[in-house]
């Protein structure tokens, strides 16, 4: 794919996620050196940064001596898994934010357990820098949740189902729609009228 006509958007969605992380302190936790390094030397996050790892025991290390606001993670690591991260870090530490990048999103399994460890955001590898990043952050700082949208055959059919499923009503279908976009539950909410705590599960 050529990404030059995108580049132009690519440098403002560099700027909209920057600011905000403006309140952050990060950790990240990626298998894939190149990118990290790359993450690392980038203009992202770089006064909220405190701490880089490529394994899980050392994120996790990270993570609980500096107690960051958000956990930026592959599901691929080094050594360990970073759907093991998330579940030690949400049963350890719940309001620590994790966003977690799906580097083989047909590994279906996984990903349904990091959505049941309390995951805050699911990226897709593949989609990076078509704007799901800042979407996420926009999501997360909001208190909401965001899940990438090419996942969200997830939410229709979960691991090792055969039958037919329920469908979803169209209230859910909306409220879908709506966390696909990135916004929060309160902007779901006012959006469809309705309270935020429905807006957790919708009929």
């Amino acid at each position: 794919m050529d990404f030059t006509p995108r580049l132009e958007q690519i440098r403002q969605n560099t700027g909209q996620i920057d600011n905000l992380l403006r309140d952050a302190r990060l950790v990240v936790c990626l298998g894939n050196r190149a990118m990290l390094s790359l993450f690392v030397g980038s203009q992202i996050g770089q006064r909220q940064l405190v701490g880089a790892a490529t394994c899980e025991a050392s994120g996790l290390a990270l993570v609980e001596r500096h107690q960051p606001t958000m956990v930026f993670l592959s599901d691929t690591l080094e050594q360990g898994s970073g759907i093991a991260l998330v579940q030690q870090i949400k049963s350890r530490w719940p309001s620590i934010h994790t966003l977690l990048l799906i580097t083989q999103e047909h590994r279906q399994a996984p990903i349904q357990q990091a959505i049941q460890a309390g995951c805050d955001g699911l990226l897709v590898e593949s989609r990076l820098g078509l704007g799901s990043a800042a979407a996420a952050l926009h999501a997360i700082s909001g208190g909401g949740v965001y899940i990438d949208r090419s996942l969200k055959e997830l939410f229709r059919q979960g691991p090792g189902a055969t039958g037919p499923i329920e469908a979803l009503s169209e209230r859910e279908r909306d409220v879908l729609t709506l966390v696909a976009r990135g916004e929060t539950n309160g902007e779901i909410g006012q959006q469809l009228f309705i309270a935020t705590d429905t807006v957790k599960s919708p009929r």
